[in-house]
């Protein structure tokens, strides 16, 4: 059965506004079926890390948060702490970011929340109903304080999980430090030698000590590496792989069984804003430019159907001139995949369909 999911481009007038038609799109999606009296609603969303520019804009989340506050809900705005060194590793860090990204009470109409506390500690153990490779997620405690779900997304490429979008908004985004360590498991790094410049960039990103520098080459120790990925995206010279081929296909899975265990039980509803399609993840402190131009922004209950509406249209894109898509030349692949060949973003999708996530079909409503 086919997911409705609604769209609007970018495109404005002097009749309407860009907030006026994001809350439009909410509307028409049916958010306001919702019964929000009085609930503390979580919304979702990515701060950026400090040096992004890809990130969403604050005034995307006063949209939403003013809806849910008009219809008598009690809205935060959260995301949980990262796993690699950077500047949300941790809730002052992270509190801080969000406030010099924009993302003040000011700005946005309410406040911010670290789900998983002060060191990312601070998680719920979530039964996966149907988990095939998570049985328990530990997500952030905030987020499964909660009454209602909102995942406000900006959709990206991703250099593991092929794109980023509410799933991976979800499900990576709340897990706290355990479960963003039990997500990455199967991604141990190594280290081509004959490529590795001993730079010593890895090192610097690294949280928990795992690349060693040894007669001037990178080694990585696998009893104190976390599988985060960190160095892999990081690396000048591409010297660092996964160690298993198949592993970006589990961390998919993982990530969609960890989005079931934050969803299940309670209502929730999904948007995305197709723009600035960076083809890595907004936890960068930097951005290329875009992949592909400025799409428009999706919404729909359904997160699976979401993200593959995202997916598709960002691959039906001309390919943007310069951009990392560009110089690597993969006219036999997607535009998602065409960045990162190692990836499958699809092996998501159709794990999440087959654990009733949603629906891996969908009917494209404009407005």
């Amino acid at each position: 059965m086919a997911a409705k999911v609604y769209f609007t481009d970018f495109c404005t007038g002097t009749s309407e506004t860009l907030p006026q038609k994001l809350a439009r799109l909410c509307l028409s999606a049916g958010m306001d079926r919702i019964d929000f009296k009085d609930k503390f609603v979580a919304i979702k969303i990515h701060f950026g890390e400090l040096g992004n520019m890809a990130h969403l804009r604050p005034g995307y989340a006063r949209v939403v948060v003013d809806l849910i506050k008009d219809l008598g809900g009690k809205p935060f705005l959260t995301d949980a702490n990262t796993m690699y060194v950077g500047s949300r590793k941790n809730a002052l860090d992270h509190l801080e970011t969000a406030y010099l990204n924009g993302f003040t009470p000011y700005s946005t109409g309410c406040h911010v929340i670290i789900a998983d506390g002060l060191k990312g500690t601070d998680d719920v153990d979530v039964p996966v109903v149907g988990g095939e490779y998570v049985k328990s997620a530990k997500i952030g405690r905030a987020i499964m304080d909660a009454d209602i779900v909102i995942s406000l997304n900006h959709f990206k490429g991703h250099e593991e999980a092929g794109f980023g979008g509410a799933m991976k908004n979800l499900g990576m985004g709340c897990g706290s430090n355990a479960g963003k360590r039990e997500m990455h498991s199967e991604g141990r790094p190594v280290v081509d030698e004959d490529k590795c410049v001993g730079c010593g960039t890895c090192a610097k990103y690294c949280a928990h000590d795992g690349p060693q520098l040894r007669d001037g080459i990178m080694h990585i120790d696998w009893t104190k590496c976390m599988g985060c990925g960190r160095c892999i995206d990081v690396c000048p010279v591409g010297a660092i792989h996964s160690a298993y081929a198949q592993s970006t296909s589990i961390l998919n899975y993982k990530i969609a069984e960890y989005t079931k265990a934050v969803l299940d039980g309670r209502p929730h509803f999904h948007i995305s804003l197709v723009r600035d399609v960076s083809p890595y993840c907004d936890c960068h402190a930097e951005n290329d430019i875009p992949i592909v131009p400025d799409v428009g922004m999706f919404a729909s209950f359904d997160p699976v159907a979401l993200d593959l509406a995202c997916a598709e249209a960002v691959n039906a894109q001309a390919i943007m001139p310069r951009s990392k898509l560009a110089k690597a030349n993969r006219p036999d692949l997607d535009n998602l995949t065409g960045s990162f060949p190692e990836t499958n973003w699809r092996s998501q999708i159709s794990h999440a369909k087959k654990i009733g996530l949603g629906e891996d079909s969908y009917e494209l409503i404009t407005v």
